[in-house]
């Protein structure tokens, strides 16, 4: 027998919802709403798990290239005229530096290097840097048996995760990605990056649990 409360509770979030965001699901679930409800709980449950260790990538890439080039240019390196060559990380710094002096806090290199987003860090792995990777930035990684990393090893997996997790943060879907991929090339990028961070990240994170056991289908796709 249906649940009357069930429903009328749907009926009111489909209310709340804008109709271009329910209505991808709507249309992923075959016009099923009770379908498209499941998987928009599904979306947002997978959103949750995927948060851990895309932040401890996030972490781990953004101190460990912090580490590097404070050893070879120092905790300023970011000062260094000519090493960041892109603008908008320009600007981004400048707008880092604007927002502590606004709270009062001190400019000090772990406080700018925390308010640089993830898009700063990844973009430090795009052809501008090649220079910089092998002179530098190459020594944040290393792969299990010891062999370096080319840029491209990064850079390539990198550039949609950092695509799902703005999806993530502003609450869009996400379950018609290859999420288990993605999943599966942050915990390696991570334990390239630092195998502690990468044992971390295991033990933590709830994806491979949230995951369903078979390929979610999506009508359309």
């Amino acid at each position: 027998m249906p649940d009357p409360f069930r429903k009328a509770s749907e009926n009111q979030l489909d209310e709340l919802l804008s109709t271009e965001r329910f209505g991808r699901y709507l249309a992923w679930a075959g016009g099923d709403r009770e379908k498209a409800f499941e998987l928009y709980a599904l979306n947002t449950a997978l959103s949750e798990a995927l948060y851990t260790p895309m932040q401890m990538l996030e972490v781990a890439l953004r101190n460990r290239f912090h580490a590097v080039l404070s050893d070879e240019r120092g905790e300023y390196w970011f000062d260094d005229p000519g090493l960041i060559s892109v603008e908008h990380q320009r600007e981004q710094l400048a707008k880092a530096r604007a927002g502590l002096q606004a709270e009062g806090k001190p400019i000090t290199p772990g406080r700018v290097v925390a308010s640089l987003t993830f898009g700063f860090w990844t973009a430090m792995l795009n052809k501008p840097y090649e220079n910089l990777w092998q002179t530098v930035l190459h020594k944040a990684a290393r792969r299990e048996d010891g062999k370096g990393l080319t840029r491209k090893a990064l850079a390539g997996p990198l550039t949609p995760i950092r695509v799902i997790r703005n999806r993530v943060a502003h609450h869009e879907p996400i379950i018609n990605w290859n999420l288990p991929r993605h999943y599966t090339n942050i915990e390696q990028m991570t334990t390239w990056l630092s195998p502690v961070a990468a044992d971390w990240l295991r033990h933590h994170s709830r994806f491979p649990v949230v995951y369903p056991s078979t390929p979610i289908q999506l009508a359309g796709s």
